[in-house]
């Protein structure tokens, strides 16, 4: 089995970030993408070099040479793999960069808060402490 280009440390109690995860899921026709719920229980960060809090402040992602990204570093890797780079075009802009790093930082820290503004939430299904998207009768994929 071919492994992933990009791994992405999710947070699995986030309803908005699975929600997107599953959009980036559906997306990744090539499979290049991988998803690691990091509030599943017995996850473990320390082989990352990372803490808990740190993976919890900004979406990480590792690629495939070992590399690690951090926040939108990690957001237009996965755009650009699951072939929707264009949607992300603006992170790249140098002059811009600063100012869509703070906007993103306030975002992960305000992340459930925004998931309940905008609705989500309601079509989740949590045990364990993690939530996944209710499975849609149309289409047979999932975010595990």
């Amino acid at each position: 089995m071919k492994s992933a280009s990009l791994t992405l440390y999710i947070d699995g109690k986030c309803p908005l970030c699975v929600a997107e995860m599953k959009q980036l899921r559906a997306w990744d026709r090539h499979g290049r993408l991988a998803f690691i719920d990091i509030a599943q229980p017995g996850f473990d960060p320390a082989p990352l070099g990372v803490d808990l809090a740190a993976l919890n402040r900004q979406l990480h992602a590792r690629t495939a040479e070992g590399r690690y990204l951090v926040g939108i570093d990690s957001i237009v890797a996965a755009y650009t793999l699951a072939g929707k780079g264009w949607m992300v075009a603006p992170l790249r802009v140098p002059v811009m960069r600063p100012a869509f790093r703070a906007l993103y930082r306030m975002f992960a820290r305000n992340r459930m808060s925004v998931s309940r503004w905008i609705g989500l939430g309601t079509g989740l299904v949590c045990t364990n402490e993690t939530c996944a998207l209710k499975p849609d009768p149309s289409r047979s994929e999932r975010l595990d």
